[in-house]
């Protein structure tokens, strides 16, 4: 630049810098509003949040803290046909005004003040959105003075973007209904980007007059004969014929959307609050109550359920409750996940939400209760893994104490021998609670634990009891260890919401023994078989409860890709005679499964690999060891090598009889005098139950007197036999005695003995005691307080020690 252009440069600079200054500082002033921080204009009024399920359909829309319908949706997502049809019905320069239009504000004051006629207001969007901020009354001119103000402070902070967005999240629908967002939903039952033309003319005209317009179609509603309760109502003349009058102006300006005339003289149908869905009300607010804890509850949450499931279980349970309430079962919980995702798919809390009469409100899928037998599959699990037992080990239904605690059966009866897979299926006490004395690292205590059921007592509290529903367990703890079976011994947390994070799992059971498992369980059939039920077409895995007392009927179990739970029973607690698993809860369980099958005739287990370690064994059906020579009856099972308990078995034994006198003949044996026979060597207790059942079996001979190089032949009866078995005294119980009295008192003394055996010896310190027979109890006067070793030999020389503890009291 030349010097005479620099030297006029200056001359300007020096002549304006005052006012180069002052615009300069006004440049900064503004650019500091703008850019100063400041919340965003969503944060000015508390939301609603809209939950979905796992396709869209919505479940509910919560009001806000402010009681108000109020859904922040962004603008982008927003249809621009509603969009511009605001503009175009409220504030068409919008985009070029300051915050206000003094154009507008002339012509309404004119109208309002000087000519007298209907009041008009001239406010922007901007003046709209600051009176909806500010509750600003705008009927006086000094109150229009301030809304005027508050625009203009809006537009200097927000961008036009901002301001519309707000506007249409914050715009008046009538009653409690604010933004477009919670309109769409309330009115069409669908989100505001699916809206068609009709639908956002028609809230675009709403806002400038919602309580006339609505009233108006509150009472056409009321009055129309096509009208039901619960559906949408034709909108009424008034509000149509504001909405047309738009579209009329619309359509200057679009001359391309000729083709929406014909949707223009369709009905419109609208429906009201009241209407909104309300489904799955305790699943909605077990996940509502789960976001409140971690986190201020966002706009809209996508949860796992699937309505026309959750809609098909209320059925089952609402129908069944209709026909068993004479009997006393008045309520009723179920509870379905999907074992590929862990996602709840239904949850009923109770048969009717809005019913005080049963506790409806109350969750019952969270409630603690005792689960009766519905937990005994993990004992048999974890046997499994820790080498106690197999699915056709021959377990001992006959009555058994184990130190204090003395289980029965629920019928209180006595099978004597029964294999595993039929104890568990049967649900008998008394081998389950021997599986479970057996275990260590983990207990069936820790082992649940372990499986995070919430608010245990000490392990003491429970002892034993554990196995039998001494605990409590709520319906979704259950549905873990039910899917851990179903995922091959894996634990995963239930899901609720689509973005819970898919976590991977702890291992608690071995993939051998939760396939064994399951395999026991598929063996339990269904109630109604028999009868004129149909057979499902897959396995149904499961399992029934009944609580002490009868207050709770359970009904588990896995069928396809689902883990289903169902209870009945009642929420006060009281006890019914009729509250039985398998008679008031197993029907409920398969009418849902039924009714799965029927909604989806393709519906197939998840594919699964049989486990690379299980293998199959034959064993004699009579003991589930491995046969011997003599064994009339096998079957093969499944067993862990290595692990799974196995050995010869020794129930059946030969013995040679001699022809002459019918009794045990001894070696050597002469072909011509001596013949062999077969007997089942049963132990003293399991000999009783079956003489009780009227099913005594056929007694051994009695072991012959020989000469020893005779008895030293391997072809003995006894030389398989079994040791003694002291039953009592108790395994780690003390015997309390009154002080100097302690002769007084005697202590029983019984013990299970061999069949080979006739008579058992005891002994107490060494000390000589007597001698009793099978099934005879023998008593001893208490020693001196302390510990003592108790002994019983039989007379083939075997035998089992016990210690007894004696402790004085005063």
């Amino acid at each position: 630049m030349n010097a005479p252009g620099c030297n006029a440069l200056l001359a300007f600079l020096r002549r304006w810098q005052n006012w180069l200054m002052a615009l300069l500082l006004i440049v900064v002033v503004l650019a500091g509003i703008r850019f100063w921080p400041r919340p965003p204009l969503s944060a000015h009024a508390p939301g609603s949040s809209a939950v979905y399920d796992d396709h869209g359909r919505l479940l509910r829309l919560t009001l806000s803290r402010d009681e108000k319908y109020r859904q922040w949706i962004a603008l982008d997502t927003m249809p621009r046909s509603l969009v511009m049809s605001v503009q175009l019905h409220e504030d068409q320069w919008f985009h070029w005004h300051p915050g206000f239009n003094p154009v507008s504000l002339a012509r309404g004051a004119f109208v309002t003040y000087a000519r007298g006629g209907v009041r008009q207001g001239g406010s922007t969007l901007t003046m709209q959105l600051a009176r909806l901020m500010y509750r600003i009354n705008t009927r006086t001119p000094r109150g229009k003075a301030d809304q005027v103000m508050r625009a203009l402070w809006l537009e200097m902070r927000y961008s036009k973007h901002d301001i519309l967005e707000a506007y249409l999240n914050y715009a008046p629908y009538g009653r409690n209904i604010e933004g477009v967002g919670a309109a769409s939903l309330v009115y069409f039952g669908k989100p505001a980007s699916a809206l068609t033309l009709p639908e956002a003319l028609t809230l675009a005209v709403i806002p400038q007059d919602p309580s006339r317009r609505l009233r108006h179609a509150r009472q056409t509603e009321a009055h129309s004969p096509e009208a039901t309760h619960g559906d949408p109502a034709p909108a009424s003349g008034m509000l149509l014929d504001a909405r047309n009058r738009l579209y009329a102006r619309w359509r200057r300006s679009h001359r391309a959307d000729a083709l929406e005339d014909a949707l223009f003289k369709l009905p419109l149908t609208m429906r009201q609050p009241q209407q909104l869905p309300f489904a799955a009300p305790h699943f909605v607010e077990q996940v509502l109550d789960e976001e409140r804890i971690t986190a201020r509850i966002p706009p809209r949450i996508d949860t796992t359920l699937d309505l026309p499931l959750q809609h098909a279980v209320e059925r089952q349970l609402q129908d069944y409750i209709a026909h068993t309430q004479e009997r006393g079962v008045r309520n009723a919980a179920a509870l379905l996940i999907d074992t590929r995702d862990m996602g709840v798919k239904a949850l009923v809390g109770s048969t009717d939400y809005f019913d005080r009469a049963i506790a409806g409100q109350v969750n019952g899928t969270a409630a603690k209760r005792s689960p009766g037998s519905t937990l005994k599959p993990f004992i048999y699990a974890l046997g499994m893994d820790q080498g106690v037992l197999h699915p056709r080990t021959v377990l001992r239904d006959v009555p058994t104490s184990f130190g204090p605690f003395t289980p029965e059966n629920f019928d209180g009866r006595f099978l004597g021998p029964v294999s595993a897979t039929d104890a568990l299926i049967r649900s008998r006490n008394i081998p389950a609670v021997w599986v479970a004395s057996q275990l260590n690292a983990p207990s069936f205590y820790e082992f649940l634990k372990s499986a995070g059921i919430a608010r245990m007592a000490s392990e003491k509290h429970y002892g034993l009891a554990l196995v039998l529903g001494g605990g409590e367990v709520t319906m979704q703890e259950l549905a873990t260890l039910y899917a851990m079976l179903a995922n091959r011994g894996v634990l995963q947390p239930l899901r609720f919401t689509t973005n819970a994070p898919h976590a991977q799992g702890v291992r608690l059971l071995s993939d051998e023994a939760s396939f064994m498992v399951l395999d026991m369980l598929r063996q339990n059939q269904r109630p109604d078989d028999t009868v004129s039920g149909q057979p499902t077409r897959m396995p149904v895995y499961w399992k029934t409860g009944t609580s002490w007392g009868f207050r709770d009927a359970w009904t588990a179990g896995i069928v396809g890709p689902y883990v289903l739970i169902v209870w009945t029973g009642n929420f006060d607690g009281q006890g019914n005679p009729s509250l039985i698993g398998i008679e008031a809860a197993a029907p409920l369980f398969f009418r849902i499964v039924d009714a799965l099958q029927a909604r989806d005739p393709g519906m197939r287990e998840p594919a699964w690999t049989m486990p690379a370690h299980v293998k199959r064994v034959e064993v004699c059906l009579a003991s589930g060891d491995l046969p011997n020579a003599w064994c009339p009856q096998r079957a093969t099972t499944w067993y862990i090598p290595g692990k799974s308990p196995i050995r010869v078995s020794t129930v059946h034994r030969r013995v040679m009889i001699d022809d002459r006198s019918g009794l045990a003949a001894c070696p050597p044996y002469d072909p011509s005098t001596a013949h062999a026979e077969i007997f089942e060597y049963w132990p003293s207790d399991l000999a009783h139950v079956f003489a009780q059942a009227g099913m005594p079996r056929r007694q051994p001979p009695a072991e012959p007197i020989c000469k020893a190089s005779a008895a030293a032949s391997t072809d003995v009866a006894n030389a398989d036999g079994d040791p003694p078995r002291i039953t009592s005294p108790l395994r780690g119980a003390a015997y309390s005695v009154r002080r100097g009295h302690a002769q007084e008192e005697r202590i029983a003394l019984s013990v299970t003995l061999d069949a080979s055996a006739r008579h058992v010896f005891w002994f107490v310190d060494d000390a000589y005691l007597g001698e009793s027979a099978p099934g005879e109890t023998m008593f001893w006067p208490a020693g001196a307080p302390g510990t003592h070793r108790v002994r019983a030999v039989d007379d083939q020389g075997r035998s089992d020690i016990r210690a007894l503890r004696i402790v004085a009291e005063e």
